[in-house]
């Protein structure tokens, strides 16, 4: 939970409730380039959202949160409650990235991620909506309770992760503008600046990175809009300074930089549906049984694990989303 020290200017994380859901996955690899698509943020270019005018801009930036935070090896032993996964370690997710608009390379993302800046920051909601608003980074830490979520990621490219994220339900900002009653999905869109990026100097995608969720799975429990990571701030390389988390999905669902979030009436053509919409479809919900046109779904590497394990439906959620996709044909809706 976020609580505010009476004698500090800024938050404090502080975790006292804990759920244990498990997390979700990442991209895959793209269409006729092969790329992998785990975790990148694009679609149309845009300039990001800017403070409305007389808006004071705050200074607001995670590396000013209590040096309290920076205990990574508080949970090296911590096992979640539903599936007995141990997390993998701090280093081992924050070193193994996708996140295309730095590199294609997963070991090179986070130390050409280092300098990234990240405040002042807005995110733009909009769209749908009765009380459009733009929320700048302080507003994101001190008007939604944070608390701590692990959850299994698996990407498209079959391997995973069990990490303990910090933020708060997708749904507690959606609740705040009031979606119309027209509205049914939600457009994500993440920062575009090629002077912080340097692949987004570069057609590898098309910039900026664009997803988008049913309104329905964005206002689902499991949905959560990611600020810390192992009790400490999100890093650049995993997103900062807000990303998107659907734990049932594909990891190149879970949209990072987020500076832009819209209500439609009309689903959003996401980045890697645009790239290669032969193997990346609109709803990327984990399932074993439908297979990518070039590798098995059936099972996956858990990072740091030898051998493979099997992999589960909707990565180990189906009880609480299963009914989501009820009467849908989840192999041709992929």
């Amino acid at each position: 939970m976020l609580q505010r020290d009476p004698n500090a200017k800024h938050p404090k994380y502080i975790y006292m409730n804990r759920r244990h859901f498990l997390v979700k996955a990442v991209p895959m690899a793209a269409g006729a380039a092969l790329l992998a698509a785990c975790a990148p943020t694009l679609g149309q270019v845009t300039s990001p959202p800017q403070a409305p005018a007389g808006t004071p801009v705050p200074t607001m930036a995670p590396k000013d949160l209590p040096a309290a935070l920076a205990h990574t090896d508080a949970f090296s032993n911590v096992t979640t409650d539903e599936l007995g996964d141990k997390l993998n370690t701090f280093e081992q997710i924050t070193n193994y990235n996708n996140y295309y608009e730095f590199s294609t390379d997963k070991e090179a993302v986070a130390p050409l991620a280092k300098n990234f800046v990240t405040a002042p920051w807005f995110v733009e909601v909009n769209g749908l909506v009765n009380k459009p608003r733009t929320f700048a980074l302080a507003d994101l830490y001190n008007s939604f309770k944070q608390e701590e979520h692990v959850y299994r990621l698996r990407c498209v490219e079959a391997w995973s992760m069990v990490m303990p994220w910090v933020g708060f339900p997708l749904s507690d900002l959606l609740k705040m503008v009031e979606p119309k009653p027209e509205a049914k999905f939600v457009k994500f869109v993440t920062v575009f600046d090629k002077s912080q990026m340097p692949n987004q100097n570069f057609p590898i995608l098309q910039w900026p990175y664009v997803e988008g969720l049913r309104l329905d799975e964005a206002m689902n429990n499991l949905t959560i809009l990611a600020t810390g990571l192992y009790g400490k701030p999100l890093t650049n390389q995993q997103g900062a300074p807000i990303r998107l988390v659907v734990p049932w999905k594909y990891g190149f669902k879970s949209i990072k930089a987020i500076n832009q979030i819209e209500l439609t009436d009309k689903a959003p053509l996401n980045t890697w549906q645009e790239a290669a919409s032969n193997e990346y479809g609109f709803y990327a919900n984990v399932n074993p049984e439908v297979d990518h046109p070039r590798w098995s779904q059936a099972t996956e590497r858990r990072i740091g694990e030898i051998g493979r394990r099997r992999s589960l439906m909707f990565n180990g959620y189906e009880d609480q989303v299963s009914s989501l996709y009820q009467g849908l044909d989840l192999r041709a809706n992929f």
